[in-house]
């Protein structure tokens, strides 16, 4: 978590304006009633110049968002990619975090949305390590949330949503308050689902495993990545369910997001897991590879800016 640092320009509704000028009416139907779907995406400094990571992808799932919440937007996914490569390229950044986001603006109240118009924008602003700058190399502690995930059918994992969140944001709090770093939320049958940003794994007899997306995770793009890279280097990779006790019996258990990028998890309810061990470390190091450009086989999953 980190303070925004400004930039100098935001695209909006097909215009770069000034970054202070990228503004929205106070009863825009979003800010009432979450009816908007964002995208967050990394865009790494390396030898070989400025490359996002997976920007494509990430724009295909934003346009996806918008279809399931029935937002037609007026972009479609390789116009976004290249607004997003553009935004950068204005702000002069060599590095960044990148946010596009569609919500339904000024001109209708009330919870159905669809005589409310769409905007949609794109920011990108400097953006450090997500959950501390030792956490990637030292782990963080986490806890069980009190709170559950969202259902999968109110409001489904497919769609990265604004109304997704205040179930992360309560998760989170929570488990601030008692002194961890992250939370876990369990879906409503009991199994885990995910953190309140991140996608998780566990490691145990040298095999991972992660919760199947139909136990209603985000389809996430960088578990996406970790899973072809454990894969590539020989690892067994299944997507299962997994209870919590599955967590405090791990030899190993890590998160993955564009935001977290891949941070071990050192203990969940005090039950110790250790400092980051030999998988995660070579999963961390091999993806930290692909997205400095230096991983050729993975030269697909990254866009020059």
């Amino acid at each position: 978590m980190a303070d925004i640092k400004e930039g100098k320009y935001i695209w909006k509704n097909g215009e770069f304006v000034a970054w202070a000028d990228a503004t929205t009416h106070v009863l825009s139907h979003a800010l009432h009633y979450g009816t908007a779907v964002f995208e967050g995406i990394r865009c790494y400094k390396t030898e070989n110049g400025s490359a996002v990571f997976r920007l494509k992808d990430h724009m295909e799932r934003f346009v996806r968002s918008a279809h399931i919440i029935m937002m037609p937007l007026a972009y479609s996914a390789e116009e976004l990619t290249e607004v997003a490569l553009e935004t950068i390229r204005r702000n002069e950044l060599e590095s960044c975090y990148i946010r596009p986001i569609a919500y339904r603006g000024y001109g209708a109240v009330g919870v159905n949305p669809s005589t409310a118009p769409i905007d949609i924008a794109i920011a990108v602003w400097p953006w450090d390590a997500y959950l501390g700058a030792t956490a990637l190399e030292q782990g963080i502690a986490v806890g069980i949330s009190s709170w559950r995930q969202r259902g999968i059918n109110a409001i489904p994992g497919a769609v990265k949503s604004s109304a997704s969140y205040l179930n992360s944001g309560l998760a989170n709090m929570e488990a601030v308050s008692h002194g961890y770093g992250e939370a876990i939320l369990l879906n409503e049958s009991g199994y885990v689902a995910e953190g309140s940003g991140e996608n998780i794994f566990v490691v145990r007899d040298g095999v991972i495993s992660t919760p199947p997306l139909s136990d209603g995770i985000l389809e996430g793009l960088t578990r996406n990545s970790v899973i072809q890279i454990a894969r590539d280097l020989g690892y067994t990779v299944l997507e299962r369910s997994l209870v919590r006790t599955d967590l405090y019996v791990a030899d190993e258990v890590f998160f993955t997001g564009t935001a977290a990028e891949l941070t071990p998890i050192n203990s969940v309810d005090g039950r110790a897991i250790g400092k980051p061990g030999p998988v995660t470390q070579q999963l961390q190091t091999r993806f930290f590879d692909v997205v400095a450009d230096r991983a050729p086989e993975y030269a697909a999953w990254l866009d020059r800016v």
